[in-house]
């Protein structure tokens, strides 16, 4: 079919998860009312993941989370990590990063070990994340009281453009015992110079 590459692309460009295979093929029946074979949609995306790959595009498709999805390259990274990090200081507070850090590095975690790391309350932090999406509600835990349990969310990865939570910068040692050897302080300082 003509132009099977563009609607597919269009598809892709537009969807704000990745997109299964399945849902392109669902949406292509029911704008040409016809059936797409699975086979021939196949082909077109490794069409365009190959057309992507060239270099005058800053961007490419990927295969990821079972669908596809357009990411920018590595070599764009660092700049692209640089302007949210411009953008993170003007829109969240120290203590939220903070927090932030912690879900990232320690997630499901519920507040009260939070708060056990930061030495302070986490609510006003944890109520900004959740406002700008950064983090979610990812269940209860099985403990006293069964408290919420904080992950980070899709949004999360694209603000800080990571493909997986994979991607954070490592850790040499992880302590959640809070002692002289481990404050909170060391621990959110040394987040964030791994991360930098």
């Amino acid at each position: 079919m003509e132009n099977l590459e563009r609607h597919i692309e269009s598809l892709i460009f537009t969807s704000s998860e990745p997109i299964l295979v399945r849902e392109i093929k669902a949406a292509l029946d029911k704008t040409f009312d016809q059936t797409f074979d699975r086979k021939t949609i196949n082909k077109t995306l490794e069409e365009l993941i190959n057309k992507y790959k060239d270099e005058s595009f800053s961007y490419e498709i990927v295969a990821i989370s079972g669908g596809y999805r357009f990411m920018t390259k590595a070599s764009y990274h660092n700049t692209i990590a640089n302007h949210i990090k411009i953008q993170n200081r003007k829109n969240l507070s120290k203590a939220a990063m903070e927090t932030l850090s912690i879900i990232a590095y320690k997630q499901p975690i519920p507040k009260s070990e939070m708060e056990i790391i930061r030495g302070v309350s986490c609510d006003y932090s944890v109520q900004k994340l959740l406002e700008k999406e950064l983090v979610k509600i990812i269940g209860r835990s099985e403990g006293p009281g069964r408290p919420l349990l904080y992950g980070t969310s899709e949004k999360f990865m694209d603000y800080f453009a990571l493909r997986s939570i994979d991607d954070l910068p490592k850790l040499k040692e992880f302590d959640t015992e809070v002692s002289g050897e481990h404050s909170p302080d060391q621990f959110i300082n040394k987040a964030k110079s791994e991360e930098e």
